[in-house]
C-alpha cells in the first residue's frame, strides 16, 4: 500500500496585524499527498498558497490544525525541531535558485550535508554523494563551476541536485521555471518528472502557470484560504 507522505488536517493560519486586526490566511485546509505523487498547488495572489507552502516546508507553523510529514506530526515542533525536519525531510527548489554565488556547484549541493548532524558523513562521502546527484541532473562536467558560470537552466539543475542530496520525503518547488525561458523551463520540468518516475521522488509544485499544473497528476486549488472543491 502506498503511504501518505503529507497529511494536512483542518489547518488554520491567522496573522495578527496590530491589536485588533486579524488576517485569516488559511481557513481550515485539509488534503493528503501520497508518496511518489506529483501535485501542484495553485491559487491567485492572496489566496494563501504561499502561506500553505511555508507550512508544508516547515518554514512556519499553523495556528491550529495538524500537519503530518512522512509519519511525523510536525505541527507543534519548536524552531530547532523544524530546522532538523527541513534539512532531513524536505528538498527545496526556488524560482531564484538561491545558490551561494562564490561557491561551486559541488559546494552548493553539499551544503545540506554540512548541516546534517545525525548521519556523520565523512567529507569524502559527502563529495561522492554530491557528484552522484549532479550526474543525475546532467551536470557532472560542471561540478567546479560557480553559479555565474552557469546558465539559468544549469543553476536550477544545481538547485534540484541540492534538493535531492538528503533523499528527502518531499521536494517542494516554488515556481521552479519562473525565471527561465520556455526551452529551459521545459527541460527543467522534464527533469523533475523524470526524477519522479525513476526515483519515485514526491513532487509538490507551487505555481500559477496552468501549463505547469497540467503536467502534474493532481492540482490542489487554493481560494481565499480554503481548498476549492
Amino acid at each position: 500500500m502506498i503511504k501518505n507522505v503529507v497529511e494536512v488536517f483542518d489547518v488554520v493560519k491567522t496573522y495578527k496585524m496590530g491589536e485588533a486586526v486579524q488576517v485569516h490566511a488559511l481557513r481550515g485546509i485539509s488534503f493528503k499527498i501520497k508518496s511518489g505523487e506529483v501535485v501542484s498547488i495553485m491559487g491567485p495572489s492572496g489566496s494563501g498558497k504561499s502561506t500553505l507552502m511555508n507550512i508544508i516546508g516547515c518554514l512556519d507553523r499553523s495556528t491550529s490544525g495538524k500537519y503530518i510529514l512522512d509519519g511525523e506530526d510536525v505541527s507543534q515542533l519548536r524552531d530547532d525541531g523544524l530546522a532538523t525536519i527541513r534539512n532531513k525531510k524536505i528538498g527545496f527548489v526556488f524560482q531564484n535558485y538561491n545558490l551561494l554565488p562564490r561557491t561551486s556547484a559541488l559546494g552548493n549541493v553539499m551544503l545540506p550535508l554540512r548541516y546534517n548532524f545525525t548521519d556523520q558523513l565523512t567529507p569524502h562521502k559527502q563529495k561522492e554523494m554530491a557528484v552522484s546527484v549532479l550526474e543525475q541532473v546532467g551536470l557532472k562536467d560542471r561540478i567546479d563551476h560557480k553559479p555565474y558560470e552557469l546558465s539559468g537552466g544549469q543553476q536550477q539543475r544545481v538547485a534540484i541536485a541540492r534538493a535531492l542530496i538528503n533523499d528527502p520525503a518531499i521536494v517542494l518547488a516554488d515556481e521552479p521555471t519562473g525565471n527561465l525561458d520556455s526551452v529551459s523551463g521545459k527541460e527543467i520540468m522534464e527533469l523533475l518528472l523524470k526524477l519522479n518516475r525513476e526515483k519515485k521522488v514526491t513532487l509538490i509544485l507551487v505555481t500559477h502557470d496552468p501549463k505547469i499544473a497540467k503536467l502534474t497528476q493532481r492540482v490542489v486549488h487554493i481560494i481565499d484560504g480554503k481548498v476549492k472543491k
